[in-house]
């Protein structure tokens, strides 16, 4: 697929310092946003209020979702159990609720469209993630990037190898930042997709990294800069 006829040339060596600062600027955003709002962590992390309910007939799952959804519990799972006409609920608490006002509003919300919805079962659930996988996961984090930071110095150079890492780390940190700016719920998913990001980030880098190391075997006679 062919985006551009010509290949655009942008001097991004020769602006590097507004782009340092622009970059310096939004990390420091982010790392303020993340220390003062924090992320608005889904159920997954936090665990919730878990129900089970019973229709008449062939439940539509979407129109539960969307009519829970306008309740006031944007943070929640909607899924079918066992069978068309079993519904598992698992949602947040709102703030001062219990289990029990959150069951009985969720029950009146889909009683509202299907009065003859029953309630099966309710339970607090824990959270997915808890703090020892959390902490196991963040030292994993931590061995991967030195043990990319060996690699790429032993493959290339060491200034290379931390470039690599700052690289890696620049863009999850502007992604979590986007999140503590918008509230949007962090769950599982997007920490998925954050941990993807990372992975095409060092991806890229050791292509560039390895281009660079050609030009400068041959191109001896230029500048670091220019390379």
């Amino acid at each position: 697929m062919e985006f551009f006829k010509k290949t655009p040339t942008v001097a991004f060596m020769a602006n590097r310092r507004w782009c340092y600062i622009f970059s310096a600027i939004l990390i420091l955003s982010s790392a303020v946003l993340l220390a003062t709002r924090g992320l608005n962590r889904g159920i997954d992390f936090t665990g919730g209020v878990e129900l089970e309910l019973r229709y008449p007939d062939t439940v539509n799952v979407e129109s539960a979702r969307t009519a829970i959804a306008q309740a006031g519990y944007a943070d929640v799972v909607v899924a079918p159990l066992g069978t068309d006409r079993d519904l598992l609920v698992r949602t947040k608490p709102g703030k001062d609720e219990n289990t029990n006002q959150v069951s009985a509003k969720i029950l009146q919300t889909l009683r509202a469209a299907t009065p003859t919805v029953e309630l099966r079962r309710t339970e607090v659930v824990g959270p997915q993630v808890g703090r020892e996988l959390s902490e196991k996961g963040g030292l994993a984090l931590l061995f991967t990037f030195i043990m990319i930071l060996i690699y790429v110095g032993f493959r290339f150079e060491k200034k290379m190898a931390a470039g690599t890492v700052l690289a890696a780390m620049h863009d999850p940190i502007l992604i979590l930042g986007f999140f503590s700016a918008t509230q949007l719920t962090f769950d599982l998913s997007v920490l998925a997709a954050v941990l993807a990001v990372i992975g095409y980030s060092i991806n890229d880098t050791v292509v560039v990294f390895d281009r660079v190391r050609e030009n400068f075997l041959g191109m001896r006679k230029v500048t670091p800069a220019a390379v």
